[in-house]
C-alpha cells in the first residue's frame, strides 16, 4: 500500500527539491503541494495524508500554528523542514521527530524518508508520535519569546528600535553599543544578556565583542590566521572570530 504524502513550503524551490525526490520512490503517492499554512490545514482535513513535509518557517501561518490547528493528536506522521538553529535541532532529536535542515542534501532526505517509512510501518504514530509532536512545540514556543524591539534612552525619554534596524552590536565595558544604519544607541546591558533575548536565527556572535544581525551581512572574505572579515550592508567591517566560524557559516548557509 503506498504512503499518502503532503508537502508544505512557502518557498517554490525548496518545495519542488522535495517533491522530486518523493516521485523517485515507488512507494510514495503525492497527494499534492502546499504553499502556505492555511491551504496546508484544509489539505491535511480534506486528503488525511499518512505523511506531510512541514515547513515551519511560513509566514501568516506557521508550520507550528498548522499543527496546533489540527491537532496533535490529529496529525498524520510529520516531518518538519526547517532552518532553525541547533536549538531546535536538539528538541527533534531529543523526542525522535523526523526533521530536515536546509538545504538539506539527498543522502540526509532518504534518510529521513526511510525513517518515516518504518514509523508508519510500526503503527506507532498516532500515540508515541502525537506525544513527541507535541513535546517538540511545547519547546519551540517556550523559545518565541525574544525581542521585537529594544528600548533606548535618548535624551531623557525612552523609545524603541526595531530589532531588524539593528546591524550589529558591540560591547564596551558596562554597556554595548547597538548601530543602526545611521546612529548608535547606548544601552546599560551585557553582551551575553542581550545576546540570549536575541533570535538565535537572525543574530550571531561573530567575536567576543560583537554581534551581527545575519540578515543585514553583505559579504565574507578570509582574512588570516583562520580569522574572516564581514562586511554589513553598511560597509561596517567586522572581523569575525576563527572560532565562531564554523556556526556562523551554518547559520548563514541555512538562510540560503
Amino acid at each position: 500500500m503506498k504512503i499518502a504524502t503532503l508537502v508544505v513550503d512557502d518557498e517554490p524551490i525548496a518545495r519542488h527539491a522535495v517533491l522530486r525526490l518523493l516521485r523517485e520512490d515507488p512507494d510514495i503517492a503525492l497527494l499534492g503541494e502546499c504553499g502556505d499554512g492555511a491551504s496546508a490545514a484544509r489539505a491535511i482535513r480534506e486528503q488525511s495524508p499518512d505523511l506531510v513535509f512541514l515547513d515551519i518557517q511560513m509566514p501568516a501561518m506557521t508550520g507550528l500554528d498548522v499543527v496546533e490547528t489540527i491537532g496533535v493528536s490529529r496529525m498524520p506522521a510529520t516531518v518538519f523542514v526547517t532552518a532553525y538553529e541547533q536549538y531546535a535541532v536538539r528538541a527533534f532529536e531529543a523526542n525522535a521527530v523526523d526533521y530536515l535542515v536546509k538545504p538539506f542534501g539527498r543522502g540526509r532526505f532518504l534518510e529521513t524518508l526511510r525513517r518515516a517509512k518504518t514509523r508508519l510501518g510500526a503503527a506507532r504514530v498516532s500515540a508515541e508520535g502525537g506525544e513527541a509532536i507535541q513535546q517538540v512545540l511545547d519547546a519551540l514556543r517556550r523559545r518565541e519569546g525574544y525581542l521585537d524591539r529594544v528600548p533606548v534612552r535618548v535624551d531623557e525619554r525612552v523609545t524603541f528600535v526595531d530589532v531588524d534596524d539593528i546591524v550589529w552590536i558591540k560591547a564596551n565595558r558596562n554597556v554595548v553599543e547597538i548601530h543602526l544604519a545611521d546612529r548608535v544607541h547606548e544601552v546599560r546591558e551585557t553582551m551575553t544578556s542581550l545576546a540570549g533575548r536575541l533570535d538565535p536565527r537572525h543574530f550571531a556572535r561573530v567575536h567576543r565583542s560583537a554581534i551581527i544581525n545575519v540578515r543585514r551581512v553583505q559579504s565574507i572574505h578570509p582574512w588570516f590566521n583562520g580569522h574572516h572579515v564581514v562586511t554589513m550592508d553598511t560597509g561596517q567591517k567586522l572581523r569575525m572570530s576563527r572560532y565562531q566560524q564554523e556556526a556562523f557559516m551554518r547559520l548563514v548557509s541555512a538562510k540560503g
